[in-house]
């Protein structure tokens, strides 16, 4: 399900890379001591409350070149040539 855009805000980086959310834009799961998930990509950040986070995004998180820097070694390519 494809969420609406509800508003655009701006906000400055700090020197320590720390930005505020706009109180506006912080809904139930933006709340003080609340813990979010940054998800960085090549060309956008997005934030989302932690407890959204589930078994499917854990999945779209693990890519293949993530996963490629454990199971590509000689050693994986062996086992799996045999089965």
């Amino acid at each position: 399900m494809k969420m609406s855009l509800i508003e655009i805000k701006s906000a400055t980086i700090t020197e320590k890379g720390q930005i505020a959310i706009p109180k506006q834009a912080r809904t139930n799961g933006f709340k003080e001591g609340s813990k979010i998930v940054i998800m960085a990509f090549q060309d956008h950040i997005e934030l989302r409350p932690l407890k959204q986070l589930n078994q499917k995004i854990f999945t779209a998180i693990a890519s293949e070149k993530t996963l490629a820097k454990d199971w590509s070694t000689r050693e994986e390519d062996e086992v799996w040539k045999n089965l």
